[in-house]
């Protein structure tokens, strides 16, 4: 199995989902806060403070179309780089978000962000270029989680996405298998097409043997016509005179 954190094209895919995740959260959900949505092994997960709300099978996948309806709108998914004032700033009502700024090293003054669409989250990246490149994905899990692990922390609920790289992963040896299918064809079209060339010239030298053996005969008769033809005038005119 294919470890998601060591493959540097599907991490940051995956990575680029629990922004798409979020996003779609957001929308069902207006109130939602997030902490962190790290890539995982399996694929990734986003811990989420939903307030009073307890997620279900049904809202999963409610969240799951929204993600696919997002990713069909195809926004671009843009880096903006601020100062760690700006970002207080921007952030002041989340507190989970405060807290990932305040604890951030003193001399790391500017931190990234990453907007698509209407939602926008801190971020170091990096990520795809638009959400549109992301179709491939399955909610399969959600559970609680205890803010940074303490007990005496809020509850928050972890929405956990593993199904994506088992589909990414078939979506590759699929692709990959297409092209050494495309590979066979075209290797066998041009077999053929060597063969079909080679019978094409041996069809235009049996051409040209008939061809001629034609013209040969045609010029056989007509000699022998005119030799005929002269012998019978040459046997008249002897017997006028």
């Amino acid at each position: 199995m294919i470890n998601i954190k060591e493959n540097e094209k599907l991490s940051i895919m995956n990575h680029s989902c629990a922004h798409l995740l979020a996003q779609a959260v957001k929308h069902l959900y207006p109130n939602a806060l997030f902490w962190v949505g790290p890539v995982i092994e399996e694929g990734f997960y986003y811990d989420i403070d939903l307030g009073d709300v307890t997620l279900t099978e049904e809202d999963l996948e409610k969240i799951e179309k929204e993600m696919k309806k997002i990713s069909k709108d195809g926004k671009r998914i843009v880096r903006e780089e601020i100062s760690k004032e700006v970002a207080l700033e921007k952030f002041k009502d989340d507190p989970y978000k405060i807290d990932l700024i305040s604890r951030m090293d003193e001399n790391e003054q500017v931190i990234s962000c990453y907007t698509q669409g209407d939602f926008t989250d801190l971020c170091r990246g990096p990520h795809l270029e638009s959400v549109k490149e992301l179709k491939n994905f399955k909610l399969i899990k959600f559970s609680g989680a205890y803010w940074k692990g303490d007990a005496k922390n809020k509850m928050l609920q972890e929405a956990k996405v593993k199904a994506l790289v088992h589909d990414q992963t078939t979506r590759l040896q699929q692709l990959e298998k297409a092209n050494l299918d495309a590979l066979t064809q075209n290797q066998e079209l041009q077999l053929k097409n060597d063969n079909l060339g080679v019978q094409v010239q041996v069809l235009q030298s049996e051409r040209s043997a008939q061809m001629f053996l034609y013209g040969a005969t045609t010029l056989a008769v007509g000699v022998l016509l005119g030799f005929l033809i002269a012998s019978y005038v040459y046997a008249k005119r002897r017997r006028q005179w």
